[in-house]
Order: C-alpha cells, then sequence, then structure tokens
C-alpha cells in the first residue's frame, strides 16, 4: 500500500474516503437547502398567483361598474333592454368610481375605503393631516399631500363633500351616520 505524507502518515485512498464524506455531507446539507427553498419558491408563487387574480378581478369588477355606469338608458331613464349588453373592458379603468345609490364603500381600494370610514365616524368635518394618522401613515408633508389628492379624488367622484377648503365631510350628511357601510 502506498501512503502519502502530509506531516503524519495517512494513506490516499483514507484521504479520499474523508473528501468523499465531506462532499457527500455538503450535497446534503446543500439538498436540504434546495428543498427548503423549493417550499418557500412555491409559496411565493402562490401568494403571487392570488394577487394577480386579486388584481385582475378587482380591474374586471370596476370595468363592469365602469361599464354599467355609461350604459345606455331607455326613453323613461330607466336601464337598457335585456338582450342589450355592455362587455367590460379594461382600459381606462377607474380605480374609485363615483357614487351612485347602491353602490357600496367596499368597491373602493382600501385608503379611499379607509379615508371614507374614518370621515364617516368623525363627529364634524376633517382636514388631511387629521387623517393621515388615522389612516397608519406618518404626518409628513408628502404623506399629508398624497392624502389630500385622494380626498380630492373622493370629493370629485362624489362620495365626499369639501363645503369649506380642506374641510372634508360625507357627500349627502343626511342619509345617516351609518351610511358609510351603505355607500
Amino acid at each position: 500500500m502506498v501512503e502519502w505524507r502530509w506531516g503524519a502518515m495517512v494513506s490516499l485512498p483514507e484521504e479520499l474516503r474523508a473528501r468523499e464524506a465531506a462532499a457527500r455531507r455538503h450535497v446534503e446539507e446543500l439538498q436540504e437547502e434546495a428543498a427548503e427553498l423549493a417550499l418557500r419558491l412555491e409559496g411565493a408563487r402562490e401568494d403571487l398567483s392570488r394577487l394577480e387574480i386579486t388584481r385582475e378581478t378587482v380591474a374586471q369588477v370596476l370595468a363592469e361598474l365602469s361599464a354599467a355606469e355609461a350604459e345606455p338608458r331607455d326613453a323613461a331613464g330607466g336601464a337598457p333592454e335585456a338582450n342589450e349588453t355592455s362587455a367590460p373592458h379594461g382600459v381606462g379603468v377607474m380605480m374609485v368610481p363615483p357614487w351612485r345609490e347602491g353602490l357600496v364603500v367596499a368597491v373602493l381600494p382600501d385608503v379611499y375605503r379607509d379615508i371614507v370610514e374614518i370621515i364617516a365616524d368623525a363627529p364634524g368635518p376633517l382636514q388631511a393631516k387629521q387623517i393621515v394618522p388615522r389612516i397608519g401613515l406618518p404626518t409628513t408633508t408628502g404623506k399629508i399631500e398624497g392624502t389630500r389628492g385622494k380626498l380630492k379624488r373622493l370629493v370629485e367622484r362624489g362620495w365626499l363633500d369639501e363645503d369649506t377648503p380642506g374641510q372634508f365631510t360625507l357627500a349627502r350628511q343626511g342619509l345617516g351616520r351609518d351610511r358609510a357601510n351603505s355607500l
């Protein structure tokens, strides 16, 4: 048997067996890591898929709402004939639909819904700087201005009123305090 010297006598076959065992352990460790990563990857793919489906569904619902709003009415102002259909479209989808009778606050994107609900619960008009901390944002100028833009959009679409500049209330106040859930 041939022996090599590296400071102590070790046979070449023993050294090769030791290296093979170390390499095998390393491969097993990497396989375990790969299996764990595969599980994490599958979970991330499922999350992505759910988010894509949710986004597509919301876009479709909003498109249908916009299409329904744009449907022609008959001479009496009623709904169109049953054989008239309006195909939903994805171009120009409005994320904050105009308010109309029967439309619920749940159709709004989360942050807009939160804003409407905060204003609905307030005893009087609110300013953007009062709403920002209530929706969980820091009271920085950028966040206040962004929220003011959302408030203005809600006013434009008929969800809120701004009778005094910078003071926002629910539109159509005479409908009652629990209106936010029935918008």
